[in-house]
């Protein structure tokens, strides 16, 4: 018989691909053992609103509180008749109605009950003789289906009349035959799905209602299947286990339609074999179906899973009961694992887990769309959680910690050898060049618990685990009998330095009151903050000899808290002073405990600078070294209109994924799935006066040109210390083209002061020329700079530096063209006269051109520019050979006449002669 837990349609926001370069993250986990009640747990229920837990067992139904950990309420069964005393009975259904006030209970010997917690009265509804399998409400809980021992369907309104009886098997099936039917809300039969071979018997319609997943035994391997709900098969992926290694017992969906749950378990093959239960967590991106979370349990005693449930209203938590009534409730929420440098060596690496298997791609050198990635790590188990080191000079390194609790440790370097659990990814390949230095497995450690029980009673004991030092890791776990947090610090066993298998101890702990969700550390201050569930901000003192935890505190002396839980946590310098930036997964942002603003979709911190996404479709950009909360609140208010520099617009739902260091480039992730890269406006120009102050000219230049910033910027941004360095200006760029183009671009405005304000705390002296001669100024330094490095090579960029100035010298550049004639002997890297007449046509207007080598009387140097004009020569011939036949200065007369230099043409006309005839 198929569960029918996944009957009903849900009604939710569609799930669109928008965590493919994100992990699950473990947020906070909460226990409970032994509680004290009678038999043993057999099914199990939620009551959101008093966020406490009915469970089932063969005596009756108890109310527990998992966060003070006590039973609320104990309402037997067995007295009344409705189980039977010799401990066989059973409740397979358990529902919370909030209309009735009251729990609905379904037994196997086929009695429907409501229980009155608060007056603890019984009453029978209902009773099927055959008995129930199966009882599922609608979400709405206008509706109730029973399935009976007779393999009928039975619908109910909510105040229990029948409505419709239905077979759940039809003839034509034929013998061990399993399909898909899919009913209507009215009872009505909508679908039958194909025929599928080996279909299993879970069955999960996702809450959106796009798809129904269930399982399929194939020859070689186990898959997860999706039907449609018109019966057809859309999609599937292949569980990571071998044929008849394991059996599926059951799949859920969250709430949100973006996780699948898969519980598992062993098959038994060997005598004595220790075999477990798995709890899978599965994501889909980009039709890549992602493990991102495996829970391995014990199968015997008091661990074994009874019963698993995902929390209606919080997405991401996920209820399990043991069978030695143990509860567990666990809490995820998404995070992009980044590496966290700020220098040139750090390669902008994002990791995604994918089962055991760890895909990183490295953004500095390439840009790959996942699920495809740059190199893969091929661990032994399954993957729970990545860390990058804190150190700020090895932060390419990174550790993994799996569902074996066992941490492996990859550090770039140089390798005695090629490390087969490192794979090449998108950028390899038969004809082409790596360049790229991959990882090697360094060091695989043990975590070792105090007490082996922990382990298996819940696989995720130890949560939030950092790297901060060298062979010291930090992690967090939870009070199993009170509300607090223990931090705990691993460190490597003296014993196991050189071992190829190491172990981690837990050397120290400090006890913290109230339960931690998030720690996060500063890789420069190497501060370590802690905020506990209450909202208080700690700082955890872990470097000094007596291990302390202090409240938080603000540059006013106050402790920080804050006002709602955070899902994202960073540490950052704004104003000169660290604080702690928070945002919630309801988009709200705060910075030390105050709200910044309230449409923040996700945020990084890069150097001195805060990037953010928002609701309306722009990426911002601000200067933590200048800024403060009053400035960042307006600048991220609505109804601030934002200079083009801290502003960009971006696509709907664009998230940010990293930033590259010492670079320009910001990685988004759209919400279709793709990656897209961005140059932010203020990124951009700090980088470049970055370079510039660095004397950084070839950098600064190709960046400049690449993103179309205006390159008076390399003259601007300090004008006397560019005047000081021509020279290396020049031959870094050491192009003749580029030079050209630098000189093209030259004006005397000051861009500094229009186009590109530099920010309010630099340091750098603007000056500029007071004649406003900025244009010779560069025109003749360069110009001196080029005649001294290599007059020959740069001899396009020298006659360019000639008619650039303020007033073009155009005689001096056709006159040294006219030399460039007359040269013998060819020189290196030289430049014709003819393609130097060719590119002066492109810089001046040919008639202007003409004009001025008509000015010098040279009449070699006339021709040459007529040639290359589209002059008619029968016009300018006759013209030419006519001032030829004159005498010298009436001939220069005459041309300055015609060219209106009338001064000089009364000049030469007092030197010619008197007339003669």
């Amino acid at each position: 018989l198929l569960p029918l837990i996944s009957v009903w349609r849900y009604l939710y926001f569609s799930f669109r691909s928008r965590f493919i370069m994100r992990n699950l993250k473990l947020f906070r986990s909460l226990e409970f053992r032994d509680i004290q009640a009678p038999g043993k747990p057999q099914c199990f229920s939620l009551r959101t609103e008093q966020d406490t837990v009915l469970i089932g067992s063969e005596h009756g139904l108890i109310e527990v509180d998992p966060v003070i950990r006590e039973v609320k309420n104990e309402i037997p069964l067995v007295a009344e008749g409705f189980l039977p005393e010799d401990g066989s009975g059973c409740i397979v259904g358990i529902q919370e109605l909030l209309d009735h006030e009251s729990v609905c209970v379904a037994t196997a010997s086929g009695d429907v009950l409501l229980c009155n917690l608060n007056t603890h009265q019984l009453e029978c509804v209902g009773s099927v003789a055959s008995g129930i399998s199966v009882m599922s409400w609608s979400p709405d809980q206008e509706l109730v289906l029973l399935a009976t021992g007779q393999q009928t369907l039975i619908m109910m309104t909510k105040e229990f009349e029948p409505i419709m009886e239905q077979q759940i098997h039809q003839d034509d099936f034929g013998e061990r035959a399993r399909k898909v039917r899919v009913w209507s809300r009215e009872f009505a039969l909508q679908s039958t799905s194909e025929p599928v071979a080996g279909l299993g018997p879970a069955l999960a319609w996702k809450p959106s209602g796009s798809l129904i997943a269930s399982t399929q035994d194939k020859p070689n391997q186990q898959d997860v299947v999706f039907f449609e709900k018109n019966g057809l098969l859309h999609g599937h992926f292949t569980l990571p286990f071998f044929k008849d290694e394991v059996k599926v017992n059951d799949l859920l969906w969250n709430a949100d339609s973006t996780v699948l749950a898969v519980w598992l378990e062993d098959l038994q093959r060997e005598e004595n074999s220790t075999l477990k239960t798995y709890v899978q967590l599965w994501t889909v991106g980009n039709y890549h179906w992602y493990l991102k979370q495996s829970l391995p349990f014990s199968t015997c005693g008091k661990s074994k899973i009874v019963s698993l449930m995902w929390d209606p209203v919080t997405p991401y938590r996920l209820h399990v009961l043991c069978q030695g009534w143990h509860y567990l409730c666990y809490d995820w929420h998404w995070t992009t694992d980044r590496s966290s440098g700020e220098n040139l060596s750090d390669m902008a690496n994002v990791a995604v887990v994918d089962g055991n298997r760890v895909l990183v791609t490295v953004f500095r050198q390439s840009v790959v769309p996942p699920p495809m990635c740059t190199y893969r790590l091929l661990l032994p188990h399954p993957v729970n959680q990545i860390m990058f080191s804190a150190h700020p000079k090895k932060s390419n390194d990174l550790a993994v910690l799996d569902a074996s609790n066992q941490i492996s440790v990859y550090k770039c370097g140089d390798s005695p050898s090629i490390d087969s659990t490192v794979k090449l990814g998108a950028v390899g390949g038969n004809g082409f060049k790596i360049s790229l230095r991959t990882p090697h497995l360094d060091k695989s450690y043990k975590i070792q618990f105090e007490n082996s029980e922990d382990e298996e009673v819940n696989p995720l004991k130890l949560g939030l685990l950092t790297w901060v030092q060298e062979d010291v890791f930090l992690a967090v776990s939870h009070s199993q009998s009170s509300p607090q947090s223990v931090i705990h610090h691993l460190t490597v066993a003296p014993s196991a330095m050189d071992d190829e298998q190491g172990q981690l101890n837990i050397s120290s702990s400090v006890t913290v009151d109230g339960v931690i969700i998030s720690l996060c550390c500063n890789s420069k201050t190497k501060s370590v903050a802690l905020q506990v569930a209450g909202g208080q901000i700690l700082k955890y003192l872990w470097e000094s000899p007596s291990l302390a935890v202090e409240p938080w505190k603000n540059p006013g002396g106050f402790p920080v808290r804050f006002p709602y839980p955070c899902t994202q946590t960073e540490l950052a310098m704004v104003g000169g002073e660290e604080c702690v930036l928070g945002l919630t997964d309801r988009c709200r942002f705060f910075i030390n405990g105050t709200e910044v603003a309230s449409n923040i979709t996700s945020f990084a911190v890069y150097d001195e600078f805060l990037l953010l996404t928002t609701h309306s479709h722009t990426c911002q950009c601000f200067c933590l070294r200048d800024a403060s909360l009053k400035t960042l609140q307006a600048g991220l208010s609505s109804s601030h209109v934002s200079n083009g520099e801290s502003l960009r617009k971006v696509e709907r739902g664009s998230r940010i994924v990293t930033v590259v260091p010492q670079d320009t480039k910001l990685i988004l992730q759209m919400p279709r799935g793709n990656l897209e890269v961005v140059h932010h406006r203020a990124l951009v120009l700090a980088q470049i006066r970055k370079w510039l102050d660095k004397l950084m000219f070839k950098e600064a230049f190709e960046c400049m040109r690449k993103l179309r910033i205006n390159l008076n910027l390399i003259h601007d941004h300090n004008p006397k210390v560019f005047l000081e360095n021509v020279e290396t200006f020049i031959r870094q760029i050491d192009s003749v083209n580029h030079i050209n183009l630098f000189f093209t671009e030259l004006k005397e405005e000051d861009v500094t002061k229009t186009m590109y304000p530099p920010p309010v705390t630099s340091t750098v002296q603007l000056s500029s020329d007071p004649d406003g001669k900025k244009v010779d100024l560069i025109c003749d330094a360069m110009r001196a700079a080029m005649e001294n490095i290599n007059p020959h090579k740069y001899c396009l960029s020298i006659l360019t530096s000639h008619v650039k100035k303020t007033t073009p010298e155009l005689e001096i550049v056709l006159q040294k063209v006219h030399e460039l004639q007359g040269s013998a002997a060819p020189v290196p890297d030289a430049v014709s006269a003819e393609e130097a007449l060719k590119y002066l046509l492109l810089l001046v207007d040919v008639n202007e051109l003409y004009d001025h080598s008509l000015g010098t009387y040279n009449f070699d140097l006339v021709l040459m520019v007529a040639e290359k004009s589209q002059k008619d020569p029968k016009e300018y011939l006759p013209f030419l050979n006519t001032l030829k036949k004159m005498e010298v200065n009436y001939q220069r007369f005459t041309i300055d006449k015609y060219l209106k230099r009338y001064e000089k043409a009364i000049g030469h006309l007092s030197k010619c002669g008197k007339c003669e005839g």
